[in-house]
């Protein structure tokens, strides 16, 4: 890799001036005393790792439900892939890896049970009720729902990681704002309801350690989802042929391994594909950092753009693979097949607690009575949402004596 990627960071054995520094942390909502032991960054990567939220992603869809094949990612290994890139990216521009890792590793806790078919069918009942959107319920997980600590519900967690929580993927409000909550898109309401309490900026920038988790999603993801569909035969190696990426890497590995078996063939191809992503965002960060010259993360949020990002050519590439894989993967007939079903499940469930909410266990059925029924919806949402697959399959079993078709 070209030493000048890295010319702009302080060395690997310091920190860089536009990174976080966990001795000057904005601090917590509810404050503690400090550590003697570890940065205020590394006790907020130590309690996600710890919390049920995170156990809880063993069990959680990808894109294959887990008993269609033991080896498919969930997503805990996605989320533990992310982190791994994650923390290459930091250590590459000498951001603090601790916070870099703990927003890669919290930052799909709000995820539902059958990934992003259980998000829709909750928005779609929560629609009157402010809609339900999993990085606004990832905020409310670890900030109320997640009860361990004696003084504080949910973890507690610094500013910085809250922010990068909540804006890796870039600003919520005004001119630069993306996503769900960007122009036109109403922000979530829990997140609006912590901004009051905990201001994060809702339109600046994150910091850089916030933006390697946000690109190492995409870097995870667009690799791993490859891989999942090919090794399902969902996808033969012959489609992938069309794709600038991919199909580069396809004809490298045959010219250089004439005659290897499919499954090597598949991984030499994945490596490659990550190495590809991760050098190309290291050189166009470099690049980025030379023109912008940040002095502070502050000047990172204040930048006007994201600063980690792909190459031009090589945004389009990833483009071109997301429009693949959401046709070819996520939109076949067996996935969405399943997805359907998987939808109908949880507003199956979602409907019945509606009706019969003290049918949901105990500590979730306490207190009914004095609940509006706004915050009764969100309660219910905020129970399903923190199911695993199995666990939702086996609720819908107890309450209509049926098992959904899930195959």
């Amino acid at each position: 890799m070209p030493e000048d990627a890295f010319a702009l960071a302080a060395g690997q054995s310091g920190r860089a001036a536009f990174a976080e520094d966990p001795a000057a942390s904005r601090g917590r909502l509810f404050a503690e005393s400090s550590s003697p032991t570890r940065t205020p960054f590394q006790r907020d990567r130590d309690r996600i790792v710890h919390s049920a939220a995170f156990r809880r992603l063993k069990h959680k869809t990808q894109v294959f439900v887990p008993y269609e094949g033991d080896t498919y990612r969930t997503r805990l290994t996605h989320t533990i892939e992310v982190s791994q890139i994650a923390r290459a990216l930091a250590r590459a521009f000498s951001l603090d890896e601790d916070l870099t890792e703990a927003v890669a590793l919290v930052h799909d806790f709000g995820h539902t049970p059958f990934g992003h078919a259980g998000e829709r069918a909750l928005d779609r009942r929560m629609s009157a009720y402010g809609g339900f959107d999993h990085n606004a319920q990832s905020l409310r997980i670890v900030t109320a729902l997640e009860s361990r600590y004696a003084e504080f519900d949910g973890l507690n967690l610094s500013f910085e990681t809250l922010e990068g929580l909540v804006k890796h993927n870039g600003p919520l409000t005004g001119p630069h704002a993306v996503g769900e909550g960007g122009e036109g898109h109403p922000v979530p309401r829990p997140i609006l309801d912590f901004d009051a309490q905990m201001p994060l900026g809702l339109g600046r920038f994150a910091d850089l350690e916030a933006q390697a988790a946000a690109i190492s999603d995409d870097i995870a993801y667009n690799t791993h989802d490859l891989d999942d569909g090919l090794r399902a035969g969902l996808i033969a190696l012959s489609d992938i042929e069309e794709l600038d990426l991919a199909g580069s890497i396809l004809r490298e590995v045959r010219t250089k391994y004439p005659g290897l078996d499919p499954s090597r063939t598949i991984h030499e191809i994945m490596r490659r594909h990550i190495t590809r992503l991760v050098e190309d965002v290291i050189r166009a960060t470099a690049k980025g950092l030379a023109e912008i010259g940040p002095q502070s993360a502050d000047d990172v949020r204040d930048a006007g753009r994201q600063i980690i990002r792909f190459s031009p050519d090589m945004e389009a590439a990833v483009t071109q693979t997301r429009r693949f894989l959401f046709t070819r993967l996520y939109r076949c007939d067996s996935v969405m097949r399943v997805m359907l079903e998987a939808e109908r499940v949880v507003e199956a469930l979602f409907d019945r607690f509606a009706e019969r909410p003290e049918l949901m266990p105990r500590d979730w059925s306490a207190g009914l009575a004095d609940l509006s029924e706004d915050r009764l919806m969100r309660r219910i949402a905020d129970y399903l949402s923190g199911m695993t697959d199995t666990y939702a399959i086996g609720e819908y079993q107890r309450l209509f004596d049926a098992v959904p078709q899930l195959r």
